[in-house]
Formats: C-alpha cells, sequence, structure tokens
C-alpha cells in the first residue's frame, strides 16, 4: 500500500507519527490530510535514510534548492559543496537538474551524500541522452522517457518533475496568446519541441497511467509541473497558464484515484497583485492539494537581487497558501549559480517561508519571533544569534564594528533606545 492507502484505510504510520511530531500537529491530522491529498510526505520507499518531509495544509511552509551541472560547467565537488551549503542553511530538499557529464552517476552521488529529501526531472536525463545517442533531443522516444522516470525511481528519488499538462492544445492556445516569453520551463520547451516536430501530443499525458504505476511502486511524489508558466510579469495568468492549470487539477484526480500522492507547480513572473489570486486559484482548481512555486518573481528588472524579487513574492505566496517555495539566487538568468549564490538564495527563501507562515498561524512560527524580541529587550546578543536565519553574518557584522559598550552596538551606541528606556523603567 502507499501511504495514502494506508492514510485512507485508517492506518497511522511511524512516518506521518514523524511528521507530526515535528509539525505540533496529531499523527491524526497528517493522516487526514494525507488521506484528503492536502498534505504529502516526500519519502521514496527506498530512500529511508533521511527523515519523512511533510508539505501542505497547516504544516510550515517548506523550501528547496536547486544545484546541478550544466555542459559548460561540469564539477561535481562544486555541486556537492553547494548541497553541504544549502543543507547547512535549511533548506528542505534539493533537486538536481544536472544536464552536463554523467548524469545518473551525478545525482546517485548527491542522492548518496544528501540528508535531505531529493527531487529531480527526468526529462532533462532523456533529452540529454537521446541527443548523444541519436543526435537530437526530438528524437527521444516514449519508452526512452518512461525508462529514465523508472531509473530515477529505483535510485531513491523522492519527488519527479513531470510536465504531464502540456499538450498540442496548449501549444496552439500559447500560439494565439501572443505572449512575450512563450515558454521559459527548460523541461516544457523539451516537449514543446518534441510534440511540434511529431505532431503528437505529449506522451507523460497520454500515457499517464503508466507514469503513475511507476510512482505508486516507489511511493514517488509526482511534483506535476508548470510547462507553461510565465517568464514574464506581462504573460502572467493568462490563458495558456490557467488551461494547463485546469488540466493539472484533472491530473491530480487520477493520482489520487490511483493512491498517488502529487503536488502541483507554480509560477514564475507574476506582479505582486496576482500573487495573491494565482495561490487560491490553484488551491480551487486541484483541491487543495499543495502547491510549489518557483519565487514567484515580482518583477523582471533585477537580475543579480532576483533572490530578493523572488522573497517578496515568495512571502505573499506562502501566506496566501503555497506550501512549498522554490528558491532563487542571484544568479538567476545570468549563470550558474556559486557556492555562495546557493546560500543567499536559501536564506532568502527562508525568510520568505517564514514570514508566510507567521501570516498562515503556522505553530511556532510567531513564537521564534517573539523570543528573539525578548532576547533584544535584553541586548542578549549571543540569544539574538542563536535565533538569525544566519547568525554567521550576523555575528560577523557585529564583530566588525565593536562598540565601546559592550551591550549596545554603533549604530545608537549610548544613546541605544533599549537600554535607556530598560535604565529608567527599572528605576
Amino acid at each position: 500500500m502507499t501511504r495514502m492507502e494506508q492514510a485512507r484505510a485508517g492506518i497511522i504510520t511511524e512516518e506521518m507519527k514523524q511528521v507530526a511530531l515535528a509539525e505540533g500537529h496529531s499523527p491524526e491530522y497528517i493522516r487526514q490530510g494525507i488521506a484528503d491529498g492536502t498534505i504529502i510526505i516526500t519519502r521514496n520507499n527506498r530512500h529511508t535514510s533521511i527523515a519523512p518531509l511533510g508539505v501542505g495544509k497547516g504544516l510550515s511552509t517548506k523550501i528547496n534548492a536547486n544545484i546541478g551541472t550544466s555542459r559548460d560547467k561540469i564539477d561535481l565537488d562544486t555541486e556537492l559543496a553547494k548541497l553541504e551549503v544549502l543543507t547547512k542553511y535549511g533548506a528542505h530538499a534539493v533537486m538536481d537538474l544536472s544536464t552536463g557529464g554523467d548524469i545518473g552517476d551525478i545525482r546517485r552521488t548527491i542522492m548518496e551524500k544528501s540528508s535531505i529529501t531529493i527531487g529531480t526531472v527526468p526529462i532533462y536525463q532523456a533529452a540529454v541522452e537521446a541527443e548523444a545517442l541519436r543526435g537530437s533531443l526530438i528524437r527521444m522516444t516514449d519508452d526512452d522517457l518512461f525508462r529514465v522516470i523508472e531509473e530515477h525511481g529505483e535510485d531513491g528519488v523522492d519527488f519527479i518533475t513531470v510536465h504531464c499538462g502540456m499538450t498540442l492544445n496548449s501549444v496552439e492556445r500559447l500560439k494565439q496568446e501572443g505572449r512575450i516569453m512563450d515558454v521559459v520551463s527548460r523541461g516544457g520547451s523539451f516537449l514543446v519541441e518534441w510534440m511540434i516536430v511529431h505532431k503528437e501530443d505529449n506522451p507523460l499525458y497520454t500515457q499517464y497511467d503508466r507514469l503513475l504505476e511507476i510512482a505508486k511502486k516507489y511511493d514517488m511524489t509526482l511534483s506535476l509541473g508548470d510547462g507553461m508558466r510565465p517568464g514574464a510579469l506581462a504573460d502572467a495568468t493568462d490563458r495558456a497558464q490557467i488551461q494547463e492549470l485546469l488540466i493539472l487539477g484533472e491530473l491530480t484526480d487520477r493520482a489520487w484515484k490511483a493512491g498517488v500522492q502529487v503536488m502541483i507547480e507554480g509560477p514564475g513572473h507574476v506582479p505582486i497583485n496576482q500573487v495573491e489570486m494565482n495561490m487560491k486559484i490553484q488551491k480551487e482548481l486541484c483541491k487543495g492539494a499543495p502547491f510549489y512555486v518557483l519565487g514567484p518573481l515580482v518583477t523582471d528588472i533585477a537580475p543579480g537581487y532576483d533572490h530578493i524579487t523572488s522573497a517578496i513574492g515568495g512571502a505573499m505566496a506562502a501566506a496566501a497558501g503555497a506550501d512549498f517555495l522554490c528558491y532563487v539566487t542571484p544568479a538567476e538568468h545570468l549563470r550558474l549559480p556559486s557556492i555562495d549564490d546557493v546560500r543567499e538564495g536559501v536564506i532568502a527563501s527562508r525568510i520568505a517561508a517564514h514570514a508566510g507562515d507567521i501570516a498562515k498561524g503556522v505553530k511556532g512560527a510567531i513564537e521564534q519571533d517573539i523570543e528573539m524580541s525578548k532576547r533584544r529587550k535584553k541586548l542578549n546578543w549571543e540569544g539574538m544569534f542563536e535565533l538569525c536565519v544566519d547568525p554567521d553574518k550576523a555575528r560577523a557584522y557585529r564583530d566588525s564594528s565593536r562598540p565601546q559598550m559592550d551591550d549596545v552596538c554603533t549604530m545608537c551606541a549610548e544613546f541605544c533606545a533599549i537600554k535607556t528606556v530598560n535604565e529608567y523603567l527599572r528605576a
């Protein structure tokens, strides 16, 4: 039985108990959420070396960090260093998006080293291998793609992004839409090219039952990808995006019927006044399935600072119901991220997730801020550092500009409002 089938049968597993303890809920709450499809536990049944990760309704907002090679930069040691950093700074999951080198070996090495949930996009490997073996990604066959999906499941991958909602009809609607950026999803672009050349529909859509069989075998979560996500603010919430979401809602029903867990991937580049609306549309059309969003980025003009544009959108998305945020680094749109870029991206995303959790009333969220305020009032610097999202940076800033009076900082020095008021209120 899959965990969804167990939940529907009224069985509370050890996994559910672990997630309940971590989230401050009862095991029954977790079981019911899994049975309803509003909560998922992302752990392949072959990947038991990691703790189960709960994502969904009433749980803390989780964050994912992407790493992986490209053809221009194949350095596994660097990717493993990124893995170490993103884990240190609090990412809950990591996606290996490698497209260069021995992709299978890279994935298995990352899985061996990782202590957190792993996600992948199997079509990347299938397309790269088709190009290497047959000269072009459009020569990828249905069997090529499903063989790679099976391989990822066998390796223990916990969730896979699959762009099942892209169809020939979607492509025609896209042509009529008049988008500025058309398709910015890499996996989505592979499928658009494949469908146009072959004049056949997306095998992930036409053979969805085959995909469900593989996912069920490994209890692997399907992250139903947003191949039509907007890559420009002007393209947000258009017909192409919403049509794909409608299809994903239908595919969610089919997955649940098969006992397979799903989450839905979402935009993308979205104006700030449309973020909340996008969250509500997804929750309605997909019946409360967990929502996994990239950003969203709320402006297009800040390359080099897109960890900030995405953190703004991510905080609003989380507050409005998003369950899982994919980080964006300062390198987005510019290059493969460095180790420092990964750290900055994780921290920005963690801040966004926490801000959203406060707004959603997630258990234990505001309590962290209350405790920080109490330590600030006491001018307890070490206590403050313990609660910081990035204690290393906070401590380094203080150490770089030491005050004459140890209990204050050089911003206000002897005129510190907290110190003055504390002394007079106690007088």
